[in-house]
């Protein structure tokens, strides 16, 4: 793979933490880590060693990459964190996800449940409000997102979205695609070392 464009130099990965989450889904999420890795780019995720979580950071960490996880103090039974990658512990979910934010060039989000939602539409929103410029992009297998790309749109087309919302993130159905989709992504948006800061918010 060529040299990925100095601005790009870690992605966040969201995803979900069940260990009874489709199989496919389970190993697809260790190859999005090993392809991360391979592309040279530091791995940030939630720390936990569970469900899609716990199987990307395992890609990851055994494809030679850089692997950062943060993960709440009240967390660590239930996500129980991989302990042979750098774990940073936290107090609240704020903290973790502001911390996520902070340490990643870019996002990449894979199958998982509310609390992945409740992640990804934080960051699409700080992007709608221009507080940073940074890639996002879905792995959608088996148009598993496609309901909620649905219900962007229906926001767009009822006009309490803008139509250039749609251009907030992109989707790729295969694990291969997603760091090229990134770092095509980066290019366009023209993004900083780290985008734009959140001023204000942290």
């Amino acid at each position: 793979m060529s040299s990925q464009p100095a601005r790009v130099d870690s992605i966040c990965v969201y995803c979900g933490s069940s260990n009874e989450a489709d199989p496919e889904f389970l190993s697809s999420a260790y190859t999005v880590g090993a392809e991360i890795a391979g592309a040279g780019l530091r791995f940030v995720y939630g720390g936990g060693g569970v469900g899609l979580m716990g199987a990307s950071a395992r890609g990851a960490h055994d494809g030679g990459g850089r692997v950062l996880g943060i993960i709440p103090d009240f967390l660590l039974g239930r996500e129980q964190p991989f302990e042979d990658v750098e774990t940073i512990v936290v107090h609240s979910m704020h903290e973790r996800k502001m911390m996520m934010f902070e340490r990643a060039d870019a996002f990449v989000v894979l199958p998982g449940g509310i609390g992945t939602l409740e992640e990804v539409v934080e960051l699409l929103s700080w992007q709608r409000l221009g507080l940073h410029a940074k890639p996002v992009v879905f792995y959608n297998p088996r148009g598993f997102w496609d309901p909620l790309f649905e219900l962007f749109h229906h926001t767009i087309r009822e006009k309490l979205s803008p139509a250039a919302f749609a251009n907030a993130w992109r989707s790729v159905d295969t694990v291969e695609a997603l760091v090229p989709a990134v770092l095509e992504m980066s290019e366009d948006l023209g993004a900083g070392p780290n985008g734009r800061a959140l001023s204000g918010l942290t």
